[in-house]
């Protein structure tokens, strides 16, 4: 089938789907999962796993028909699970019927997914990871503890990274789980934030059990699935959507033209760069998109997501600049519950919400530094940091 005909196929399922499900008059998910059976959701995917089997670009055109009509951006009501699980699922779970019965509720929502990779001694080190996995028969036993992991109070399963080999290298050591996170021995415990919200979990595993079936990859491959959960993650933090002018400078155009009285010459200017550089940043990540479709998202997601990262930060800053003596005026501490459910509209907060939001975009999913070091080796060729645990059993390696 060319090119032009998956386009027209892409655009006619999409034009059906609003019209046959309306986003502005059914249930969300309802919608989200019509939009799965039409293979809207990954259009790359094979048929049956929420794609067509097409091109990934065309991505693009089918999200453009479907918000334009006023659905929602998927990526936002369960980012761990379309931006990281699905690709993963997609590429190392076990069996056809396992990605199905993960894929679908997923994309319609019914079930959030969480990342479970981060622990207190493993951050930037994830492969110094502890949380340990022991077989015991056809189930895998698990213990540790996970932290800084997005809505896992909110989560029906969680992508687990752990070590099932202490006695080799590190990242040799390690293999990949689909956890319940209603399993016995999951406890959740909230990490309050500066927002005045919990968006963040640490999580405690004790004596937790998994099915072998719920591995994905193979044991002590986990490090290279991970790679597959990383890149995705990178690609989706990286963009701010395809149209111009969307993401957070959309905040600050709309501040702008909402308070005259506060406008100067010199923040006027501000403005100016900083919708130039969203542009640039926009243009690169759709180059980095338009890469992506001969192949899975590469490195080259660490420009993104590290641009967008800092480039938020400005923007939010800018907004506090333009409101001055109000921009410290913040009502929302103990508002933000946790259980607090906001809808595709609001869901940020306002602005003074965002500028403190905004500030842990630099050291969520990868610092900044470590986007550096990225880009550096693997693009750039540049040679790597000298590692004095490299090839150590990680049994061995000192730890504080």
């Amino acid at each position: 089938m060319s090119s032009v005909a998956d386009a027209d196929r892409v655009a006619d399922l999409a034009r059906r789907v609003v019209a046959d499900h309306d986003p502005k008059k059914v249930p969300i998910p309802e919608y989200l999962a019509a939009c799965y059976d039409a293979g809207l959701s990954w259009v790359h995917f094979p048929e049956g796993l929420g794609g067509l089997g097409v091109s990934r670009g065309l991505q693009a055109m089918a999200d453009r028909i479907l918000q334009g009509a006023g659905g929602p951006v998927p990526l936002s009501l369960n980012p761990m699970g379309y931006g990281m699980a699905a690709p993963t699922v997609r590429e190392h779970a076990q069996s056809e019927e396992l990605k199905k019965s993960w894929l679908r509720p997923l994309a319609s929502t019914e079930h959030i997914w969480c990342q479970l990779f981060s622990e207190p001694g493993a951050g930037s080190d994830l492969a110094g990871l502890a949380t340990s996995a022991v077989l015991d028969g056809d189930e895998w036993v698990l213990n540790g503890q996970k932290v800084w992991t997005s809505l896992a109070h909110r989560a029906r399963w969680g992508l687990l990274l752990a070590r099932s080999n202490p006695d080799v290298a590190k990242h040799k050591g390690l293999t990949y789980f689909v956890l319940d996170m209603h399993a016995p021995g999951v406890e959740t415990r909230p990490l309050r934030q500066m927002t005045g919200q919990a968006e963040f979990n640490e999580v405690y595993i004790t004596d937790a059990r998994i099915p072998d079936a719920h591995r994905l990859g193979a044991v002590g491959n986990g490090w290279n699935v991970a790679m597959t959960t990383l890149m995705n993650e990178r690609s989706a933090l990286g963009g701010s959507g395809n149209r111009r002018g969307a993401g957070a400078i959309s905040d600050a155009v709309a501040l702008w033209a909402s308070r005259p009285d506060l406008r100067t010459p010199v923040l006027r200017d501000r403005l100016s760069q900083l919708w130039l550089r969203s542009e640039a940043q926009r243009l690169t990540s759709e180059r980095s998109r338009a890469a992506a479709t001969v192949g899975g998202p590469g490195p080259e997601g660490s420009i993104g997501k590290l641009v967008g990262a800092e480039l938020n930060q400005h923007i939010y800053q800018w907004c506090m600049d333009l409101l001055g003596p109000e921009g410290i005026l913040y009502h929302a501490y103990g508002t933000g519950g946790q259980d607090e459910e906001q809808d595709d509209k609001d869901w940020r907060g306002p602005i003074q919400q965002r500028f403190l939001r905004s500030k842990a975009n630099t050291i969520e999913g990868g610092t900044s530094e470590v986007m550096r070091n990225i880009l550096g080796e693997r693009i750039l060729g540049l040679p790597g940091d000298l590692r004095a645990d490299a090839g150590m059993p990680w049994k061995e390696i000192p730890r504080g």
